[in-house]
């Protein structure tokens, strides 16, 4: 595979800390700088489960969700799912089924996939701890939509609505997402 075909359509995306805001961040991409929201304890090389921090890290996305009926997404060529009632994603470190997909209602602790609020409207699922799932060093870790002033998240990407319609169709599956500090 070419380094570009590994990187994506335009490059990597670089996501780093916004000076005096670990909370908050920029996304370059193609000559574009976009604001993100981080983690709410910044970004970390040792992340855990539930430490609220972004990892460090080089990630892919593998594909995405989108909530049906919300308007989303423009035109993309990353494999995109629905979001349905039904979709969880597990968050136990002890189940078999940590940092995966999981029908709801489901016995063990997992996020509700198709929430009340935007934020997951559109969820592009990075690789971090995927292949295979180190129990408690992190799960569910997305770019999503953003809460209105880059509010922190648990530790994925966010960005606004505006920033996802321009993002999704310069990435597809295997696209690189570089966390640095």
């Amino acid at each position: 595979m070419r380094a570009r075909e590994i990187a994506g359509i335009c490059g990597p995306a670089t996501v780093r800390p916004r000076p005096g805001q670990p909370s908050q961040g920029l996304l370059a991409l193609a000559g574009t700088v976009f604001p993100c929201a981080l983690g709410r304890s910044g970004i970390t090389a040792l992340k855990r489960e539930g430490d609220g921090a972004t990892p460090l890290a080089l990630m892919r996305v593998l594909w995405g969700y989108r909530r049906p009926g919300r308007g989303f997404p423009p035109p993309t060529r990353l494999p995109m799912l629905p979001a349905g009632p039904s979709l969880g994603w597990c968050d136990a470190p002890g189940d078999r089924n940590y940092n995966r997909p999981v029908r709801l209602p489901y016995p063990a602790s997992c996020e509700t996939m198709q929430r009340a609020d935007r934020l997951y409207d559109v969820v592009l699922v990075l690789d971090w701890n995927m292949r295979p799932a180190i129990r408690g060093r992190g799960s569910a870790i997305f770019l999503h939509v953003a809460r209105p002033g880059y509010a922190p998240t648990e530790g994925c990407i966010a960005v606004s609505p505006a920033t996802m319609r321009r993002l999704l169709p310069r990435l597809r599956a295997g696209s690189v997402v570089r966390v640095t500090r």
